[in-house]
């Protein structure tokens, strides 16, 4: 699990040289060459491909999280006819990957002329069913009595979503919130379809400028990287309890 993270990190401090030696170099000579980590920022507008990454990651981030509560609260709490059946079939589309429905997501934001704009990055990223049901287990976890004395208290369903059952679902929240920063920090398939232009580029499509058809300045590539999984492996490394116990504890109940 560390070899490509380790590989990653010393070829991005290689050489050119020690890139193409044989027998492989594992170790550069050079453990602070940041000569390559320069040249990627000097040839590539990487603060512009940050600043798109983190306010698409930022959008998405809050948006599904306002849509998973609702609908974990709605799937949880809410009597209405025929609520278990579609959460079941909303729970079938989990087996339906990403890429087959690509080509119809990509019809829609050409139609809605959304093409190389952030928005088309967010729009497909605002809902998870996955997330949903993490929340939902959580929610169903709770005691109803809870409910009844909020009820009775005066609390609408909207009050007592927001003053009671989020703050205690804290826990769950913030591993969705990290679960789903990291998807759409590394989103590249769809980024890469409908983006084309430099300007609104992300993290993950900013180190194609590395490549060409005469071949690919693998150090380079190797030093984009790095700056893109950095923090990503900080965020996880300091959030990595909080995202195990919260997936066991939705999972707990369904």
């Amino acid at each position: 699990m560390v070899f490509p993270f380790f590989y990653m990190i010393t070829t991005a401090l290689k050489t050119p040289q020690e890139l193409t030696a044989f027998p492989p170099v594992w170790i550069p000579k050079n453990i602070f060459n940041l000569e390559n980590f320069k040249l990627a920022l000097k040839e590539a507008p990487f603060l512009i491909y940050f600043l798109n990454s983190v306010i698409v990651t930022i959008c998405c981030v809050v948006i599904t999280g306002f849509t998973t509560i609702v609908a974990a609260f709605a799937f949880s709490r809410l009597k209405f006819f025929g609520r278990d059946l579609i959460f079941s079939l909303l729970l079938s589309l989990m087996m339906v990957p990403f890429e087959m429905l690509i080509i119809t997501n990509f019809q829609t934001m050409v139609r809605l002329k959304l093409t190389n704009t952030l928005i088309a990055l967010i729009i497909p990223f605002t809902s998870s069913i996955f997330y949903t049901y993490i929340l939902r287990n959580f929610f169903l976890s709770i005691p109803d009595s809870l409910y009844y004395s909020a009820r009775i208290d005066g609390a609408s369903n909207w009050k007592y979503l927001w003053r009671i059952m989020v703050p205690i679902a804290k826990p769950s929240l913030f591993t969705i919130m990290l679960l789903n920063a990291i998807n759409c920090w590394n989103s590249f398939v769809w980024t890469m379809l409908v983006i084309n232009n430099d300007n609104f580029r992300t993290l993950p499509l900013g180190i194609y400028k590395f490549s060409s058809e005469g071949g690919a300045d693998f150090e380079l590539i190797m030093a984009g990287s790095t700056l893109i999984v950095l923090p990503m492996i900080i965020l996880f490394l300091f959030a990595r309890k909080y995202i195990v116990s919260g997936v066991s504890r939705g999972g707990l109940k369904g």
